[in-house]
């Protein structure tokens, strides 16, 4: 896909990974149109990006928003390209969340882009070109313990990226789903990144993660799994997913032990409440100590 001249949709502006994302499409060439719920965040991106972006502030969650981006796209010749990026994260042990939080996470990650999808696709039916990007997860293709209800929404995406993928072929639309492994953003929690520098798991920066978005987008990849274990863990997980079982239930000693802080930060309203600085003695003979033993 061409990206010079094209204009595109960019949910999550003011994401973890938002300033990285609309840096690289305007470099390759695009106009923008952000969308996100923090208004100074998106005067921010228009100060720095100027006549190359506009934004509308939205919560996707709900109709009339979602009506005000849609409205926001007809009004841009040309518009040929949508980025889901929104999406939260949840790290703890399932039985802690409560109906509201599922909900809010469901919503967000998976039925929001959905909706918006719907909305924005005869729009882009009529383009010469277009594509729908989604952005996924390692944990969209393997379901890791303290991430359930996180897993559940990208697994769909996932699923649903491929059966619109299927279904737009005789169309000039394609689908892209690009999975990130962990990315140092403001969405990983206090508890998350405790763990992961006690796991030694390898992390990308957002600048990563959108050079390799641009890259997919250039050269019409449909899916592209970030990061190396990670994607021969994606490829065991589906092979051989027993042995992923094992491997990853060394682990769980130490997840239920960042868990346990991060409950406790919920309920103490400070997400860093208890979090050991040194990380957790008593799990470490967890720690990675093979390619298998590393958190995907």
């Amino acid at each position: 896909m061409h990206l010079q001249d094209s204009v595109v949709v960019l949910t999550g502006a003011t994401g973890g990974m938002g300033y990285a994302m609309v840096a690289a499409l305007c470099q390759a060439g695009a106009r923008v149109l952000l969308v996100g719920r923090q208004a100074n965040a998106l005067r921010t991106l228009e100060a720095d990006f100027g006549s190359r972006v506009s934004s509308v502030q939205a919560d996707l969650r709900l109709p009339e928003d979602r009506a005000r981006v849609v409205a926001a796209a007809r009004q841009l010749p040309g518009f040929n390209l949508l980025v889901n990026a929104a999406g939260v994260n949840h790290f703890g042990l399932f039985e802690s969340m409560d109906d509201a939080a599922i909900a809010e996470l469901i919503d967000i990650n998976l039925t929001a882009n959905l909706q918006l999808t719907r909305a924005l696709l005869p729009l882009l039916k009529a383009a010469p070109q277009a594509c729908v990007v989604n952005i996924g997860s390692t944990f969209g293709s393997i379901g890791y313990a303290g991430f359930s209800t996180y897993c559940a929404s990208k697994f769909a995406l996932r699923g649903f990226s491929q059966a619109l993928r299927r279904e737009l072929a005789d169309t000039r639309v394609g689908v892209l789903y690009l999975a990130p492994r962990a990315t140092n953003t403001e969405m990983n929690s206090t508890q998350v990144n405790a763990m992961n520098r006690f796991l030694g798991v390898a992390t990308d920066s957002p600048d990563q993660v959108a050079a390799q978005l641009i890259r997919a987008l250039q050269q019409d990849l449909r899916e592209v799994h970030l990061g190396w274990p990670e994607r021969l863990f994606v490829r065991l997980n589906g092979l051989l997913p027993s042995l992923m079982d094992k491997a990853l239930h060394r682990q769980l000693p130490t997840i239920q032990h960042y868990a346990k802080f991060a409950a406790a930060g919920a309920v103490a309203g400070n997400p860093a409440a208890g979090v050991p600085v040194a990380g957790n003695p008593a799990a470490e003979s967890q720690k990675p100590t093979s390619l298998l033993e590393q958190r995907p």
